[in-house]
């Protein structure tokens, strides 16, 4: 559904659109370098595009997929875009998949960072319970479950097989506002309902931009900008939600949340990590862990003292765990040694005494005492049953939004990929996380 008027551009979105646009040419010619990390925008597409491929890919290669594989792949199925750092790296977005950020590598021919659903995508389908495209960064609206939550039928049973992904959030392209050397704006109308029946008009904004080292020693903290000797590829999306309708939003008919989900492939030693506040109000507590079951002990292990949890990754069983406001930090992230890959997830928040969205499946006496960070790790639903797809996930979330019509909330998530030897890559791991690699691979 098109926007019927138009959304008001957040300031920072305004400033970034009156930046000259840089020249594009079907030859792949990259602009010179913005302030921000520079970088070239093409438009590949099945047609024979810039980038596009005579031996396009259908299937999955045997081992990981390159960038340039994944890139072929979405390519015979659709329009894709893609930015590229000056040093090569590589991001792909996509309209046709709801604005999403598809894949990321350090390199054309480098790993692909992100997930890719091939078996979905060349499926052709659409409308199903959740329509699993991939993505290392999609939008999605919280909460899930509970009386305000979104994802299930008014009045209807928390249960997997009553469970529906909102087709607005799920079905058709996004509009490209803006295409800039190193950013997409992507805008979309929708309208969803909640289990309690409030029905929400909500304008939203996308824009997705890439990250340079210089950005990742300023936004993580780090004492340098990562060297030569670390593959790098990092980008942002700073997404807005706008009040369309008439009436306020108010936390006693249920708040919408920006909520910001990154897919990425499992691996048998991959790890989620999350450092945590180790103070916190009494009885507040460490992981909430019980989202779709109890999470065994040899899945999730809980350093209270060292103040980090880790969250086994193989995509082999469902669980999903997350933090509150109390105990959260501003990052997160995952490492896997077979992959020599940290990742590292920055966000804004998370904001002591704001209202968190709670989407545990399930009549809720606390709606607004959610969590700001969250992990999913895939696997059967049940017994018998096919997992979603076979990934992991790592999830931010914006409080709830209490916004008078035409007002603006703004929640912004960020990806860095660090590629390197253990010996390059523990110091990072050591400065924004608090946590060694060896620590991790215990």
């Amino acid at each position: 559904m098109r926007a019927t008027h138009s959304v008001p551009l957040l300031p920072i979105l305004f400033a970034l659109s009156c930046a000259p646009s840089a020249p594009r040419e079907r030859g792949g010619v990259a602009p010179a370098p913005t302030e921000h990390g520079g970088g070239a925008l093409e438009a590949t597409a099945a047609d024979g595009g810039p980038g596009a491929r005579e031996d396009r890919m259908t299937t999955a290669p045997r081992g990981p997929a390159s960038f340039d594989d994944d890139l072929a792949f979405l390519n015979a199925h659709g329009k894709t875009l893609v930015l590229t750092d000056p040093d090569g790296a590589k991001v792909a977005l996509s309209a046709l998949y709801q604005g999403r950020v598809m894949t990321s590598a350090v390199s054309a021919s480098g790993r692909s960072l992100g997930w890719i659903n091939r078996a979905f995508i060349e499926a052709g389908k659409t409308g199903t319970p959740f329509d699993n495209f991939g993505g290392e960064d999609r939008f999605w609206l919280g909460p899930e479950g509970g009386q305000f939550g979104l994802y299930f039928p008014p009045g209807g049973p928390f249960t997997f097989d009553a469970w529906q992904t909102p087709h607005a959030m799920q079905e058709g392209a996004w509009d490209v506002a803006e295409e800039k050397a190193d950013r997409v704006v992507f805008k979309r109308s929708m309208t969803v309902t909640s289990w309690s029946k409030t029905q929400l008009s909500i304008d939203v904004e996308r824009a997705a931009r890439l990250l340079s080292r210089a950005d990742a020693k300023k936004l993580l903290g780090l004492g340098a900008a990562p060297g030569k000797d670390v593959g790098f590829v990092a980008f942002e999306t700073k997404n807005a939600i706008v009040n369309a309708g008439k009436a306020a939003w108010k936390r006693d008919k249920g708040l919408v949340s920006i909520w910001i989900l990154a897919m990425f492939a499992p691996a048998a030693d991959a790890r989620v990590v999350i450092p945590f506040e180790k103070t916190a109000p009494s009885g507040t507590e460490i992981v909430n862990d019980r989202y779709f079951g109890k999470v065994p002990a040899d899945r999730l292990a809980v350093h209270a003292e060292a103040g980090f949890l880790s969250f086994k990754a193989d995509g082999k069983e469902r669980g999903k765990i997350g933090l509150g406001p109390a105990r959260a930090k501003s990052v997160l992230g995952s490492y896997s040694a077979e992959a020599k890959l940290l990742t590292i997830v920055h966000y804004d928040g998370p904001k002591k005494g704001a209202p968190y969205v709670n989407s545990m499946w399930e009549a809720q006496k606390e709606p607004y005492a959610g969590d700001v960070v969250n992990s999913y790790n895939d696997g059967p639903p049940a017994p018998g049953k096919p997992p979603l797809g076979g990934f992991y996930e790592i999830e931010t979330s914006s409080p709830g939004a209490e916004l008078a019509p035409g007002k603006s909330l703004v929640h912004t998530h960020r990806t860095f990929h660090f590629v390197g030897e253990p010996d390059a890559l523990d110091p990072i791991a050591k400065e924004v996380l608090g946590v060694s690699l060896r620590d991790i691979a215990k």
